[in-house]
Formats: structure tokens, sequence, C-alpha cells
């Protein structure tokens, strides 16, 4: 079930089930999806993977996958990004480049476990087409992502961005874009308003476990910023898979 700021905010949300067309996984559970309103939804599976099947995966990609951990630009300014990273595409995309940084593309076919977990999220997705997969490792409670939306041109106007996450709990916080101007006509800065806003509407906060399946859709990008921050509980590592379709 996800988890919003508060409880009363769960009262406004619309929960819909989603049935999970995988026959090969009697235990995935049913979906639900948060309608964050004007086009935006997200859809939440707490178990799509099975634990020891997701265990399985989750050592393998630990230990062959070619991490990395690059210096980005973030406002002008160089720093190690603060989790490692692997990016996986189909070829002849176009190529992904984001914060100065553009990551070299590993075929599918270099990690054949990929195209079994491409499968699994294709069929508990029914009528997606991913072609590219962004793959994050947190190797403990200081390694987190900051605010950010993935609006990058080559997803399209409203990307379907499914995130599969193995190994250690961490929490996911969605918050929604402050206006570029505010009402009251006055020049306070976007930064200060975003910290400002705490509209229970605003925010959802949901626990991503071993196995667990999330998927931004429709205009979620366009309206919405999100990030995993650090937490010092957190000591275990987390392996998360992001899969978009690039076009």
């Amino acid at each position: 079930m996800a988890s919003s700021s508060s409880s009363s905010s769960m009262t406004s949300l619309k929960l819909n089930a989603v049935p999970i067309s995988n026959p090969n996984d009697t235990t995935a559970k049913k979906g639900e999806t948060v309608d964050l309103g004007n086009g935006s939804d997200v859809v939440f599976i707490q178990r799509l993977i099975p634990s020891d099947q997701s265990w399985k995966w989750f050592h393998y990609l630990d230990k062959h996958i070619p991490w990395t951990r690059p210096t980005i630009r973030v406002f002008g300014k160089s720093f190690l990004q603060p989790r490692d990273t692997c990016y996986v595409a189909t070829p002849g995309l176009t190529e992904l480049s984001y914060s100065g940084y553009q990551p070299h593309a590993y075929s599918w076919d270099d990690y054949p476990p990929l195209k079994d977990i491409l499968d699994a999220v294709h069929k508990a997705l029914p009528g997606s087409s991913f072609n590219s997969l962004l793959l994050n490792r947190y190797k403990g409670g200081n390694d987190y992502v900051g605010w950010h939306a993935d609006d990058e041109k080559l997803y399209g106007p409203t990307p379907e961005i499914a995130s599969l996450s193995l190994g250690c709990d961490r929490d996911f916080i969605l918050k929604k874009k402050p206006s570029k101007k505010p009402r009251d006509g006055s020049d306070e800065p976007a930064s200060k308003r975003l910290k400002k806003s705490s509209g229970h509407d605003d925010q959802h906060t949901f626990r991503l476990k071993h196995g667990s399946l999330l998927v931004m859709r429709g205009y979620t990008q366009r309206d919405w910023i999100h990030s995993v921050p650090k937490r010092a509980k957190a000591e275990a590592t987390r392996i998360n898979l992001t899969f978009r379709r690039v076009f």
C-alpha cells in the first residue's frame, strides 16, 4: 500500500486495482493507482517479483554490472554522483545525457538476466514497450538522488517510467513542482516556495521494498519532481532498475 505524507491525504486519492498479468508469478499482488490529478498518476505494486527471484537478480547485478560513479555538473558545479550507475539500451537510440554526463550504452545481450527482468516488467504492464534501462546502486544511506524530473525530450511528453527495486528498502518521495510565478505576484524564488509548500496533496511518499515496482505515467514528469533522500538507517545496498522508452 502506498503511503502518503499523512493519513488524511490518502482519503483524497483515487485508488484503483491494477491486474498483474504475469502467469509465471503466482505471488505477484495487485497494484494500486494514485491519481495525482491533471493527467498524472503513479502505479505502485508492492511485490511484483518473489523474494527468492529478486535476490538472485540482485546478487547477479551487484556482481556483474560494470558500475561507475561519474562526475556530474549541477548548477555549474562538479561533484561525484552520490550513487553508482550503468546504462543499457537498444542499439540506435538517441544517446542519453544528463547533468553534463553521457553514459556508455551497454546492450541487453551483454547481461542476459536483464532481458528476463524486462520481460517480467512488460508482462506486468500490458502495452508497455521499454527500450532503455538506467540502473542505480545505492550502497548505503548516504547514497541518494536529489529532486529532479525525468523530463528529457527523448522520453516524449508523457513518458511511462517503471522503477523496480531490489535489496534495501528506501523512501521514494514525489513533490508537486512549484508554479513558475507565485499567485500573489511576489518575486520569491521557486526553491523557497517549494520548501514552504505544505499541502498534503502536494507530496506523497512510497516505501520501495525488495521486489516492488513503481510506475510514473502521464504528465508526472511535467508537473512533479521526485527523490530518494539520504536515510541514516538504510545501511544495506539497494539496486534500482528504471525502465524507459526512448523515441
